[in-house]
């Protein structure tokens, strides 16, 4: 029923003409681009990019950037859309140093103003923080119980020393853990939530809602878990992939321009998650994935609960015809 009634309420009022244009002229269109993707992205689809990524230096006192030249050619796009926000990404996946880094006063200063030297150099509009995560070990990183408090206390040193002016973000979990959002509120001005690589085939890893082919969290519960953590609606940015995962002979990763491609395959559409998926011969559910139809919904469900906008990893993923960049443009901006 709760999902019926979000449905019905999305439809009846997701149009500019409803909500107003200064509201819609608000929502965030955040894209990941990665050093060593290839090609330039069209900055007339997006209202944000993170570049991925910077990392913790081997002293914990500082950045070091990949690919500094493709990152300046990604700053280089705001002359082609003067609206357009561009942050470095510190951090993904195995990237460490963090706890070393945060660990003790003269460090963590060492690196906030660090992180305003890159703004400054490199002409950027802020900072995201990619920290996976506080307090676990679970990429291979080290880690401490003090990660948390110390993570408060680092983005309070990024936010002095960058200014108001500059943008603070965040990449989280989707379960909302290892964070205290309401000790870093302040000095953060978006929250953006991985709600994807939650469970694989059979199950779904990015599923708007709960049904059978749920994993462990749906994309509307990893809102809920943010919302009760204490992250304004307005400060969150829903994260959908722009890949998906197989199973059974299907590559664990892959991305969208090479799932449009499969042969031999069924496409499926699970009504209740608002979401596509494959199953092979024998009816076993062995592709989840995104689609332009499953971004509508997503697109929907963030107007509907105010949230700030949607983000996806990553824009390199996409096929030639940039079928899903411009689902999530247009969905948020219609």
């Amino acid at each position: 029923m709760k999902n019926l009634l979000f449905l019905l309420f999305a439809f009846l009022s997701v149009s500019c003409s409803t909500v107003g244009a200064d509201k819609c002229s608000e929502k965030v269109v955040l894209a990941y681009v990665t050093g060593n993707g290839r090609g330039l992205p069209d900055p007339s689809l997006m209202t944000h990019i993170n570049f991925a990524f910077g990392h913790v230096n081997k002293t914990f006192n500082g950045i070091v950037i990949s690919r500094e030249e493709r990152l300046k050619e990604i700053v280089g796009l705001k002359a082609k859309n003067k609206s357009l926000k561009v942050l470095l990404s510190i951090g993904g996946w195995t990237s460490g140093g963090f706890s070393e880094m945060a660990s003790s006063e003269a460090t963590r200063k060492s690196f906030a103003e660090d992180c305003r030297r890159v703004i400054d150099e490199f002409g950027l509009d802020g900072i995201d923080m990619d920290w996976e995560y506080p307090s676990s070990s679970a990429a291979g990183i080290s880690s401490s119980p003090d990660d948390v408090d110390n993570f408060s206390l680092l983005m309070k040193d990024i936010r002095q020393a960058i200014g108001k002016e500059k943008m603070l973000t965040l990449a989280t979990i989707a379960d909302a853990k290892h964070v205290d959002f309401r000790a870093i509120d302040p000095y953060i001005d978006l929250v953006n939530i991985m709600a994807y690589d939650v469970a694989r085939p059979p199950h779904h890893h990015s599923g708007l809602f709960r049904s059978e082919h749920s994993g462990r969290i749906t994309s509307a519960e990893a809102v809920e878990a943010h919302l009760k953590a204490g992250v304004p609606a307005d400060k969150l940015v829903l994260g959908l992939p722009f890949y998906g995962h197989g199973t059974d002979g299907l590559p664990d990763f892959i991305d969208y321009k090479d799932i449009i491609k499969l042969e031999k395959y069924s496409k499926q559409w699970d009504d209740v998650a608002k979401i596509p998926y494959m199953t092979n011969d024998e009816g076993k559910l062995v592709l989840c994935y995104e689609d332009s139809a499953s971004i509508a919904f997503k697109c929907n469900y963030i107007i509907a609960n105010g949230l700030r906008g949607l983000m996806y990893w990553e824009y390199n993923c996409d096929d030639s015809d940039l079928t899903l960049t411009k689902a999530v443009y247009s969905g948020l901006y219609h």
